[in-house]
């Protein structure tokens, strides 16, 4: 598929996805969300996701200068309208998606663009970097499922905090917090987050899926269905044959080479 607002690179079981409005900070348009969403369709053999955004920025949020359906600004409701349809959708793709999702924050990532950089099971910061909440500053709330993802990632106190006080978290700051795994220097960002995207496209693909939705159902589900989620993942992730492979290559001391299967 031909994209006009992402750039979306194959390399071997890695899938790169580059947010590309640069002139703009990456702001997200709802074309551009309706993009992302549909990369994550295309998948296609892609074992892992790297997400970042092309020039200073990674996502300075929703554009708010995007017009047409589903624009954020315009008609009554084009706000809800522009969640609904576009924005809401496409973090929810991210959340959901069955291969580990890397982002790598380069410059801010604001409103909608702190979602998206939540979304990821693995964020990496550069220091200049930094997560924003400034919806008070304007008279709205956040969205793009920020108040779950911020509660859930960083606790109460500190989410209220973020999203009622509209302070920016800045690289080093936002891994103390867990808001990203890992604070790294600027000039560093690409090549440790390619590094880590390529170590999980290359793993055993099947048990990071499963383990990717217990820790989802773990989130708000009960102790009983974490034990039998578990017991269930692990009889088919026992029975794959990365699992025989990783088996083999324990036996004989060496490194396993799993293909996803």
């Amino acid at each position: 598929m031909t994209y006009e607002t992402i750039l979306v690179e194959r390399e071997g079981p890695l899938m790169i996805l580059t947010l590309n409005k640069p002139d703009r900070l990456n702001a997200m348009a709802p074309q551009m969300a309706d993009e992302i969403g549909q990369a994550f369709y295309d998948l296609g053999d892609a074992r892992a996701v790297l997400i970042t955004g092309e020039g200073k920025g990674f996502c300075s949020g929703a554009d708010l200068s995007a017009r047409g359906d589903g624009s954020a600004l315009g008609s009554k409701g084009g706000s809800h309208q522009a969640l609904q349809k576009h924005y809401n959708p496409a973090i929810s793709q991210i959340i959901r998606a069955e291969v580990p999702v890397i982002c790598a924050v380069n410059g801010p990532a604001a409103g909608v663009g702190c979602s998206l950089a939540l979304a990821a099971d693995f964020t990496i910061v550069g220091k200049s970097g930094y997560f924003l909440q400034a919806f008070v500053n304007i008279g709205l709330v956040p969205d793009g499922g920020s108040t779950w993802l911020l509660t859930r990632a960083i606790g109460r106190a500190r989410a209220t905090r973020m999203m009622m006080l509209g302070e920016k978290i800045r690289g080093e700051q936002a891994e103390e917090w867990g808001l990203a795994y890992k604070c790294v220097e600027d000039a560093d960002l690409m090549s440790e987050a390619r590094a880590l995207a390529e170590k999980l496209a290359n793993g055993p693909t099947l048990a990071i899926r499963t383990m990717k939705r217990n820790i989802a159902l773990a989130a708000d589900g009960s102790l009983e269905q974490v034990f039998l989620a578990e017991a269930e993942g692990q009889r088919l992730a026992g029975a794959s044959q990365d699992a025989m492979e990783g088996g083999m290559a324990f036996l004989q001391k060496r490194k396993a080479e799993f293909k996803g299967q």
